[in-house]
């Protein structure tokens, strides 16, 4: 025990000098850091790091013949220990001998014995210098002398693939898989930082030849689904990741785990096609069969809405299949989640406020559901109230979950509800000081919207002798919510028509686009939008309308050039506004950069 303790002592205080010694050399106090390390090596002789780091101090204080001896005679007591040739080479290449370095290396090459140990020191020293063309001569010996020859595959491919040579690289990484096929994730992330398309295009083209070659070894097909999926081609990568699950006899994880990433990917048909298979192929004992029949539903409704091109009739089909799945597995806290969305499937997309109102109450009502999905639930039924016209039912819940979600992002957003509620009732400077305050949320989407609410509300309050204006739109507004959108343009025009003068006539403008966007009158809405920027570039509303006429471009329209004209307009000319950043983003994906 007390020969472990001054062990353990000792080890300490080395790993002290040696931290002190090398703050000395990165600061360029290269004499105390040759001192500590000259000492450390006269204790621990064997210990090569000190010995090279004392040459290295030796070198940066241009003392190459003190440096020199102390090489040679290291090479002397140690002579099978080829990899000191190479600090002997190091050292005269810093004296511009380049001829006698290169006979020094080229002698450490073809002296290196038949010992794995050897060629591996003496690769690495290579490896350190950066002298990869010198490391890879010295694995290449390897190879010849030594069995069995994939031994040096791996350090041929980091040799190469530190050149930057990565077609080589990716050539003995294949080769060095067959044996160490439990290398295979590590692999996996080296390549995905380092290879462009061109490079997967390589690796891919690699795998099918290895494939061909070794048809028994499993670990190809897998890296060869990687590569589908990185290049996002999940049409290959579901059709690769079925064959190793049938012929491995797997679980099913792999076909779910590619599924979801198609899913969370935008690739809804691919991702409906995986879910099926693990319902089909491996029942309902399956881990999985619950996960992809409830994720199945959600990625088939993605799929209708992410066109922009759908009609209620659309969903009628899909509502069927989420009744069938509640009913399979019951309205519990299990399948919360799953009510949750066909909660809002009914609303939204079929027009059935009512039906989704009873859900929404049936969650809330399940005893031992989650706190959160409670919360949710009460927040989406008190919308639903909302529209309805059930304005106190709304924000009485409203109140309930931002009490039992004071400091967390539910009850911001149960906040800026209950604010969004005042300013519909009138309450406008109540409303503006939840929305102050609401500034500071941590949810960056709440914290811009408080800020475009208040800026709004102190924009047009107080300008009149009246806010009956104000009072009117607010009124719109809530029929806009409430999606009553004819009695809404009735609301605004009327605006316009009694207050033609007025600042609300830009976001009166921004409303009618807005609606206009979602009942797909696409040419009112642009027209709408290019008003608001031609005509009211200083009002408050224009940076809105010049991000949202772009989304109108890039997405549904698919009009991408006009897209990036008008990112670039925004983060250019209104580079004060909460969307300067996001529209930058926006126009460096459009351009083609990439974008960590």
């Amino acid at each position: 025990m007390f020969l472990f303790i001054l062990s353990t002592a000792y080890g300490q205080q080395q790993g002290n000098k040696s931290q002190l010694a090398y703050q000395y050399y990165n600061t360029g106090e290269y004499e105390k850091a040759a001192d500590i390390y000259k000492d450390m090596y006269a204790k621990s002789p064997r210990n090569y790091h000190y010995f090279n780091k004392y040459i290295d101090c030796l070198i940066a204080m241009e003392d190459y013949k003190r440096a020199e001896q102390m090489i040679n005679q290291k090479i002397k007591s140690s002579p099978n220990e080829i990899q000191f040739y190479t600090t002997l080479g190091n050292l005269l290449e810093r004296q511009d001998k380049r001829d006698e370095a290169d006979k020094v290396y080229d002698n450490a090459i073809e002296s290196v014995a038949n010992n794995q140990n050897g060629i591996t020191r003496l690769g690495q020293s290579f490896i350190n210098l950066r002298k990869y063309d010198l490391a890879i001569k010295v694995y290449e010996r390897g190879v010849k002398l030594t069995a069995p020859k994939d031994f040096y595959s791996n350090n041929l491919a980091n040799a190469y693939r530190r050149k930057g040579d990565y077609k080589n690289a990716i050539k003995y990484y294949l080769v060095s898989l067959r044996s160490n096929p439990r290398n295979v994730n590590s692999l996996k992330a080296t390549l995905g930082n380092i290879l462009d398309e061109e490079g997967m295009e390589h690796l891919k083209v690699r795998l099918y030849e290895e494939i061909q070659k070794y048809p028994d070894e499993i670990v190809y097909p897998d890296f060869l689904q990687w590569v589908f999926e990185q290049q996002r081609d999940y049409v290959k990568a579901l059709r690769q990741a079925r064959s190793i699950d049938r012929r491995n006899e797997e679980t099913g994880q792999r076909v779910y785990e590619l599924s979801e990433n198609a899913r969370r990917d935008g690739d809804y048909a691919t991702a409906i096609k995986g879910y099926q298979y693990i319902i089909d192929s491996k029942g309902q004992n399956s881990s999985f069969y619950f996960g992809a029949k409830q994720y199945m539903l959600i990625a088939k409704k993605k799929e209708i809405i992410s066109d922009f091109d759908f009609e209620v009739s659309d969903f009628i089909p899909l509502s069927t299949e989420y009744d069938t799945f509640l009913t399979e597995f019951g309205r519990n806290t299990q399948t919360a989640w799953v009510m949750l969305d066909f909660a809002e499937l009914r609303a939204y997309y079929m027009d059935d406020v009512a039906s989704a109102i009873t859900i929404l109450e049936d969650i809330i009502e399940l005893r031992g559901i989650n706190k959160t999905v409670r919360a949710r639930a009460k927040l989406k039924l008190a919308d639903y109230y909302l529209i309805q016209g059930e304005i106190w039912e709304a924000t009485l819940l409203y109140s309930q979950v931002d009490k039992d979600f004071k400091e967390e992002q539910l009850g911001e957003q149960a906040r800026f509800k209950n604010a969004m509620f005042s300013y519909y009732n009138g309450d406008f400077e109540w409303a503006q000081e939840q929305f102050d305050i609401l500034k500071a949320a941590t949810t960056r989407l709440i914290s811009n919207d408080a800020i475009d609410m208040s800026v709004f509300i102190m924009d047009n309050m107080g300008l009149d002798t009246t806010d009956v204006p104000l009072r009117m739109f607010a009124d719109a507004d809530l029929l806009i919510f409430q999606n009553k959108y004819d009695r809404a343009f009735q609301k605004l025009d009327s605006i316009a028509l009694v207050y033609p003068e007025h600042t609300l006539l830009d976001d009166i403008l921004y409303k009618k686009a807005k609606i206009y966007v979602k009942k797909k009158e696409y040419d009112l809405a642009i027209s709408s939008y290019k008003t608001i920027i031609e005509k009211h570039n200083e009002e408050i509303r224009c940076d809105n309308a010049i991000y949202d006429l772009a989304s109108l471009y890039e997405i549904q329209l698919e009009q991408l050039d006009k897209a990036e004209e008008l990112y670039k307009m925004l983060f250019l000319d209104y580079s004060n506004s909460t969307l300067a950043v996001d529209a930058r983003k926006k126009y460096r994906e459009l351009r083609g950069d990439n974008i960590q």
